[in-house]
């Protein structure tokens, strides 16, 4: 039976021949081929590549199916998903073709290996083959056919080639079919002494690694592969080790681990040896990505310094692109500081081993001294770094959650702050290997908004969001971004992506995930939905006999639109309407967009998106801030049973009262009757308990009242206002805080 796995490259010339006959027509032809390829994105063509494949057409023989065949080779697609999209295009014949073919796949097992002889000893190469009946074997040393050696295993007569290093390699083939084997170094090392006849080379140094393994982060159920190639005489030994610990089986110099689990997380490292020597390779990680979270902060509406207008566009264009790439996205607007360190703590609960943590802010910032901040709206005209958020800060608490790749895009200016000349301690930062800073702009320079109408794009977002869904490594994906940035006039030697990072190995935002055990990522992803689980729409029914739809729908993670709808009226009411009254003063909410009969009158960018989702003839309110439903705490008499039951002692008559703030508010039915001038009133009260972030409660616990009854209660009572903002890239600058608009 063929091996499915094998790389698409692997196919022969007559059967690629074979399939360029078939598919080269605009029917059910290569177009068709590549469009149900490019359902999964790396295998994805982009305009330029399909032009170019059908450019072919005018070379005396080219063929675009030849072509997209090599772009797919390049993207190491394999046999079994090339037949998967040829029999969903229905092409039997074509499907007939590939498998027979794949059945007469040849194979190499055996590979042969590098080594390093004495002069006047003869060595062995071995070449060892599967595939159809007839297999033939050629050996060449360099360019140059090796006269007779067409068996599977090449000796060598080293005594005329001393001190020549020689390059063997060998050919398989059945037919026209064939495959070649790897490179195999053979050097030869003249003997210093009549001892060395005995098969040891007394002049090598030893045991030399050629390959060393590399490190890699896979998902639940890839192929961990790793190899460690080395040359000596005698031949290398190898064992590997998983966390020190020697595996069972894992005796060559390749390791292979089909259908990974978390199991095989750790360090890995190879023992090589042999009769005289022994090393070891260099130790290296295999990760396996288990989740991926971003976090998205825009800050916009400060209280001290001048208002952005880019970040909800740029969160929200950001969130919906992470979320195709499966990420688990919180993305929240206008925060002070005390709603910031706290989104960060829940942020953090997030992240585990081996999870891909994302962290995007736009707003106002500066950096000192290496450190980079994060000013939230509440933050004073003169603020230091003791009023924000330090991100170096962040970095720390994500290392220690042991995460698989940190990403930062910041964008915000990095001016200097002449207000603050103090060097915070964030602690050491581990040599980790899987940090990436994109920053906006170069440092002590200023990012800026690009103004198209009403609508307000960062430019940082305004091209990363081009390139977002490729899938390429992050640090390669932002290189190509600053590029793209790099080709607007407008900003060139204002404002230029700075991209730092101590990636190691290839990791891309669009690599799958498989959560590991169930208790663990059921628990993670409890608390990702606490913060996106909306109210559930209900209907309201009045005395009057009038039904009325309440419904709900999410903008960010912290501001939802609340929509009412008449359903059903007595035909005896002319006219009727609901209101939304009595909403929590704690909200950030502006009556001038509550109960408005367009969601254009909201004043919301995003209305065309998810006004989709809304019933048309509704009354629209948009309640932004649900972080600020707090914790409050009250004060009463008589004894607390819940705390007897806890086995709390009783030491007075008033006992303190903990509870959490819900999202309560009136709903106010106006109607006529038919011939009659004045409206009749019906009020309901609704609630609708914690949307959203509001479950999350990011508001630290509020204080009870000064008195010395609550002297000996234990914790932390700070009272802590709180407001939120959003904001993408500008400068600000202590001494004369400006929007920079282009």
């Amino acid at each position: 039976m063929g091996d499915w796995s094998m790389p698409v490259g692997s196919l022969g010339e007559e059967v690629v021949a074979r399939l360029c006959e078939l598919l080269d027509n605009a029917g059910r032809g290569w177009r068709k081929l590549a469009e149900l390829a490019g359902a999964e994105k790396r295998f994805k063509c982009s305009a330029e590549e399909l032009e170019m494949c059908s450019l072919k057409v005018l070379e005396p023989r080219g063929s675009p199916t030849q072509c997209l065949l090599q772009l797919l080779a390049e993207r190491d697609c394999t046999l079994r998903y090339l037949l998967g999209c040829l029999e969903r295009m229905g092409h039997e014949q074509a499907c007939r073709v590939l498998s027979s073919a794949v059945q007469d796949v040849i194979r190499i097992m055996v590979q042969p290996e590098s080594q390093v002889v004495a002069e006047g000893t003869q060595v062995s190469l071995t070449c060892n083959a599967t595939g159809p009946p007839g297999l033939a074997y050629q050996w060449f040393c360099g360019r140059q056919e090796v006269p007779g050696a067409t068996s599977p295993e090449l000796v060598i007569d080293t005594a005329a080639s001393a001190g020549q290093p020689e390059w063997y390699i060998c050919r398989v083939n059945c037919g026209a079919t064939f495959t070649f084997s790897r490179w195999a170094h053979v050097q030869v090392e003249k003997s210093s002494s009549p001892s060395s006849g005995s098969g040891y080379c007394s002049t090598m140094a030893g045991l030399q690694i050629l390959r060393q393994p590399r490190p890699c982060c896979l998902a639940e159920g890839d192929t961990l592969a790793l190899e460690c190639r080395a040359i000596g005489n005698p031949p290398p030994q190898y064992q590997w080790f998983r966390n020190r610990r020697p595996l069972e089986g894992a005796q060559a110099p390749q390791l292979q681990v089909k259908l990974v689990t978390t199991a095989e997380r750790g360090s890995y490292s190879c023992r090589v040896f042999n009769l005289f020597h022994e090393v070891w390779s260099q130790e290296v990680d295999v990760e396996i990505a288990t989740d991926k979270v971003a976090l998205l902060i825009g800050n916009m509406h400060y209280l001290h310094h001048k208002q952005l207008q880019a970040p909800v566009v740029d969160v929200h264009a950001l969130g919906a692109l992470l979320s195709q790439l499966d990420f688990k996205v919180v993305s929240l607007l206008d925060l002070c500081k005390a709603e910031m360190q706290m989104a960060v703590d829940e942020f953090l609960l997030l992240l585990d081993q081996g999870v891909y943590g994302l962290l995007y802010y736009a707003g106002h910032g500066y950096e000192n001294f290496g450190n980079s901040f994060m000013v939230p709206i509440d933050a004073p005209s003169a603020y230091t770094s003791e009023h924000c958020l330090c991100v170096q800060w962040v970095l720390r608490e994500m290392q220690q959650r042991r995460t698989g790749l940190n990403i930062f895009l910041l964008d915000m200016c990095r001016k200097r702050n002449l207000n603050d000349d103090i060097i915070p301690q964030v602690g050491a930062l581990e040599v980790t290997a899987n940090i990436v800073f994109g920053y906006a702009t170069c440092a002590d320079a200023e990012a800026y908004e690009l103004s198209q109408g009403e609508l307000s794009n960062g430019i940082f977002v305004t091209f990363l969001k081009r390139w977002l869904l490729e899938d390429e490594k992050i640090t390669v994906l932002l290189d190509k971004v600053a590029e793209d940035m790099g080709t607007l006039e407008i900003t060139r030697g204002r404002q230029a992506l700075e991209l730092r990072s101590n990636l190691s190995e290839r990791r891309a935002l669009t690599d799958p995930i498989c959560p590991p055990g169930q208790d663990e990522s059921s628990a993670r992803n409890l608390q990702w939905a606490k913060a996106h689980v909306l109210p559930e729409s209900r209907h309201l029914c009045f005395d009057c006999g009038v039904t009325i739809q309440l419904g709900f729908a999410a903008e960010f993670s912290n501001i939802m639109i609340i929509y009412t709808r008449v359903v059903a009226a007595p035909k005896d009411i002319t006219k009727c309407e609901a209101r939304l009254t009595d909403i929590p003063e704690e909200l950030d909410v502006d009556l001038k967009f509550t109960n408005k009969e367009s969601p254009e009158e909201l004043g919301s960018p995003l209305v065309p998106i998810w006004s989709l989702s809304c019933p048309p003839c509704c009354l629209y309110s948009r309640i932004c801030g649900l972080q600020k439903l707090r914790v409050r705490a009250m004060v009463g008499r008589g004894w607390c049973r819940a705390q007897r039951d806890r086995g709390h002692a009783r030491t007075g008559a008033h006992v303190l009262v903990s509870l959490q703030q819900e999202l309560a508010f009136t709903v106010c039915l106006q109607y006529r009757y038919q011939g009659m001038d004045d409206f009749v009133e019906e009020r309901q009260r609704v609630n609708v308990g914690r949307p959203l972030i509001a479950k999350l409660n990011l508001q630290a616990s509020p204080s009870p009242p000064h008195s010395p009854l609550f002297s000996s209660i234990p914790g932390s009572w700070g009272l802590v206002e709180s407001s939120w903002v959003n904001t993408p890239e500008e400068n600000l600058s202590p001494e004369s805080p400006s929007s920079h608009t282009l």
